[in-house]
């Protein structure tokens, strides 16, 4: 789940990795709404897909394009949507969420955040500098987090409830910091993957 304005490299590097990690069936895309949390994004709802589709693609992994936020009246919570995917694959299924390392400092602030572990287990990439011994987190969300620590090979053949924190894979890209750049006719080459960088320069986004 994300934003994604823009899709950046950070969220391809992170669907690259925990795909080979857990070798998935599915790496599953979901565009934000309305996210309560943020301000107004930039790019419409079909730009922002358009943007996941330039990105994935290329990859050659087995990826889909789930609307349901974009598609949900008001504002779009993460427990809502993990219900609905949880309804649809059934209750026997691994589903692991994906996440960078600051939101996960921010968990403890999502709607019914503990009721999360019941539907899924979760997946964080560090971020340089970001502690294993999570000192930098929230203790309610450290101490949640930590005692759910399991092997990849757990979290597979379990449904929900397990976690795993990636220190490997660091990731330090900011959209906000992207967005800038492309206002002040700076070209990110080195943050946006090449396809996404195209469609943004043909559809003039991100301009004042």
């Amino acid at each position: 789940g994300g934003s994604f304005d823009p899709v950046h490299v950070g969220h391809v590097e992170l669907g690259k990795y925990f795909c080979r990690l857990f070798n998935t069936n599915e790496l599953r895309l979901i565009p934000a709404g309305n996210p309560w949390q943020k301000p107004l994004l930039k790019a419409n709802p079909k730009q922002r897909i358009a943007m996941l589709e330039c990105a994935f693609e290329p990859l050659g992994l087995s990826f889909t394009i789930d609307s349901q936020e974009i598609d949900r009246p008001g504002a779009t919570y993460t427990i809502d949507t993990l219900r609905s995917i949880r309804h649809e694959v059934g209750p026997d299924v691994s589903l692991i969420f994906l996440m960078g390392a600051d939101q996960l400092l921010r968990l403890d602030t999502w709607h019914n955040w503990r009721q999360l572990f019941d539907l899924t287990n979760i997946a964080v990439s560090a971020r340089p500098g970001f502690s294993n011994s999570l000192a930098l987190i929230p203790k309610a969300i450290a101490d949640e987090v930590s005692r759910r620590f399991a092997a990849p090979e757990k979290i597979i053949s379990t449904p929900a409830g397990l976690t795993y924190l990636a220190t490997d894979l660091q990731i330090n890209v900011s959209a906000t910091e992207i967005r800038a750049a492309l206002q002040n006719d700076q070209s990110p080459a080195a943050l946006v993957p090449a396809p996404v960088l195209s469609y943004i320069k043909e559809n003039n986004l991100y301009k004042n």
